[in-house]
């Protein structure tokens, strides 16, 4: 999968958030998870392209960091909102996958955990890394 094909998805993603977020119910549950859920969906894809515009190998990792949060974080509201009466059922889940796949999307079976990465981009910006 191509950096394009990336952005797409990721723009996919978020525009059936607004549609699931749009259907969900008005009361104080439905609100709370709807305003969370429309944060984090919607920010995967502003926070990738973001990262596609990195200035240097280490922010751009940093900054995919932030865009497997995110898609983590939209997975936990999902299924929040799929466990309980908040969802209708036809839209109940934007993707159409289980909600981590949306993660799966950003790390390669073989890639090492996102903390990982984070750790390394951190130690190529330090003063003291080895060149």
């Amino acid at each position: 999968m191509d950096k394009e094909e990336l952005k797409l998805r990721t723009k996919t993603f978020g525009l059936r958030v607004m549609k699931l977020v749009r259907a969900m119910p008005k009361d104080v549950v439905g609100r709370a998870l709807a305003n969370q859920l429309i944060r984090s969906g919607t920010s995967v894809g502003a926070n990738y392209r973001s990262a596609c515009r990195g200035r240097s190998k280490a922010e751009w990792i940093a900054k995919l960091g932030v865009v497997l949060e995110e898609c983590d974080e939209s997975a936990h509201w999902l299924e929040l909102i799929m466990e309980t009466a908040c969802s209708p059922k036809p839209a109940s889940n934007p993707s159409g996958k289980k909600p981590t796949n949306s993660v799966r999307s950003f790390t390669p079976p073989s890639a090492p955990p996102a903390s990982d990465l984070l750790t390394n981009a951190r130690s190529a910006r330090s003063p003291n890394a080895k060149a």
